[in-house]
């Protein structure tokens, strides 16, 4: 008897459906074909065990279980519970009659219980899409898959409470679709008002934050720049629900998320160490998965002893940084994954770490302090829209007893901005922020007028930027003006700008 059951396979992000033939034949043979990995074939072993564990009969007989289209790979152990129901309803020990609404999907254990899997929020998606009824998985991921809205979502501990829902009881109850709330707790373990002192810095990473624009912090050891940066989040404007749905989907891929987790609220945060591969931060692998950039989508890449990273490492970063896509491709396939992150680097002076520090001396020796930023190209850090100089606190601020602004106080203001922008941009569907504007906008929403154009010559003249700079400068300057609700940029929003750029790489080491 031959029957189908359906399922999904991931490639990059994107889940396609897949359907599970078997049929059982007169024999002893057993067939599994349609490019599945090592564990899908040896699902046979587990399925077999769980059937038999669980009083059912695993039949003796030629069976040929077909992965349709053959020409996408099938990885992984989530397709145990769709080739086990498919073995059963061929077997007909189950109804086969409501097979084609749900799509299938989980491990087996040998016990007949049903384990999470990954990327269970594109396989819903896809579900959707492709006018499935609903969709059947272990429990532990049913949240995850019940954010999509007009689909039946049931959420299954082993493997007969699917028999009996399948055979048409009520063994299954339908998870409901959580409603998206994208407010921030207030308790968060970070608070800006942790940080004493530095209001310069802050300002800096307000502005950063209100315009999605890239940072990089130079200061000695101790002048609080990881402190700053991971606390650059929490002023950061909620997710919406589609950003939301986007890095979940690539944490879901990766299997980050939490059992029990429907969407993520928090924008994410990746600091990966400076030994990390080209191809942990950017993605990849003989079967591409995403990488820290894409990891960080909608949030913050916080890399630490920027100059200690490989250059070639550093190097792959300019692409995504401009485009906001990853794009890997391989001799059968070509996957993109989403890369609209912010960069936030941080890094010493140099070698000793106290070149320019107040009361520390620099003991580099003469050259040392250019060759070490010299790892660091002059094309990444142009794309770097902000350069602060973060200075270590003196004991003084460190000790007082009043606390600066929280979180919240900085996150509205930065969200008025924000918002700005999104009616700015509400005709323009793949720009969000000041940050991702290309030469048109620019030209368009950031004019000058004479007075401001004076001011910028100067000093392109006088720090000898470039003209990817001069862009940038304009762009920072339009935050500026946003946050200020100016509907022009005046002369003081360029000159906070051109400040945040005045840090560069000819001044460092003189």
């Amino acid at each position: 008897m031959l029957v189908k059951t359906f399922g999904s396979a991931l490639n990059g992000i994107e889940a396609f459906t897949i359907t599970i033939e078997v049929n059982i034949d007169r024999g002893v043979q057993f067939f599994m074909v349609g490019l599945p990995d090592s564990a899908v074939k040896e699902s046979q072993q587990r399925i077999e065990s769980a059937l038999i564990n669980n009083g059912l009969k695993y039949p003796k007989k030629k069976m040929t279980i077909n992965m349709a289209p053959a020409d996408i790979r099938k990885e992984g152990s989530s397709y145990d519970l769709p080739i086990a129901i498919a073995i059963l309803a061929a077997s007909e020990q189950m109804s086969s009659a409501l097979l084609e609404h749900y799509v299938i999907m989980g491990e087996l254990s040998l016990d007949g219980s049903l384990n999470s899997i990954k990327g269970v929020l594109p396989i819903a998606i896809r579900a959707l899409q492709d006018g499935f009824r609903g969709l059947i998985l272990p429990m532990s991921n049913a949240k995850e898959a019940a954010v999509v809205e007009d689909l039946e979502v049931y959420g299954a501990d082993n493997i007969m409470d699917v028999i009996s829902f399948l055979n048409g009881s009520d063994s299954l109850c339908r998870v409901e679709t959580p409603k998206y709330d994208s407010g921030y707790d207030d308790d968060y373990a970070l608070d800006f008002s942790d940080v004493r002192g530095q209001e310069n810095i802050k300002r800096a990473l307000e502005v950063s934050a209100a315009g999605s624009h890239n940072v990089i912090l130079i200061g000695s050891p101790g002048s609080g720049k990881t402190m700053l940066a991971k606390r650059l989040p929490t002023i950061m404007p909620p997710m919406t629900l589609r950003e939301a749905l986007e890095t979940t989907k690539i944490h879901s891929v990766v299997g980050l998320l939490n059992n029990g987790t429907s969407l993520l609220k928090m924008r994410p945060f990746r600091s990966p160490h400076h030994t990390t591969s080209y191809v942990g931060l950017v993605g990849g692998g003989a079967y591409p998965q995403p990488g820290e950039i894409s990891l960080a989508h909608n949030g913050v890449l916080f890399l630490d002893e920027l100059p200690e990273f490989k250059r070639n490492v550093l190097e792959v970063l300019r692409q995504p940084m401009e485009d906001r896509v990853v794009t890997i491709a391989r001799a059968k396939q070509t996957t993109e994954f989403p890369a609209n992150f912010m960069l936030v680097a941080a890094m010493n002076p140099c070698p000793c770490g106290y070149y320019n520090h107040p009361t520390q001396e620099c003991t580099c020796q003469p050259g040392t302090v250019e060759k070490y930023l010299n790892r660091i190209s002059g094309p990444l850090l142009d794309r770097i829209d902000l350069h602060i100089e973060v200075i270590p606190v003196p004991f003084e601020e460190l000790s007082k007893k009043e606390i600066g602004e929280n979180s919240k106080m900085v996150r509205d203001r930065v969200s008025l901005a924000r918002k700005i922008q999104t009616e700015r941009f509400a005709d323009l569907p793949e720009i969000h922020s000041n940050a991702q504007m290309t030469a048109k906008q620019i030209e368009k929403y950031c004019a000058l007028d004479d007075e401001c154009s004076k001011l910028l010559k100067s000093a392109m003249d006088r720090l000898s930027l470039s003209a990817r700079a001069y862009d940038r400068i304009r762009k920072v300057a339009r935050t500026i003006a946003d946050l200020a609700d100016s509907p022009d940029i005046k002369p003081e929003h360029l000159a906070e700008a051109i400040q945040y750029r005045s840090l560069d790489r000819e001044n460092w080491g003189k």
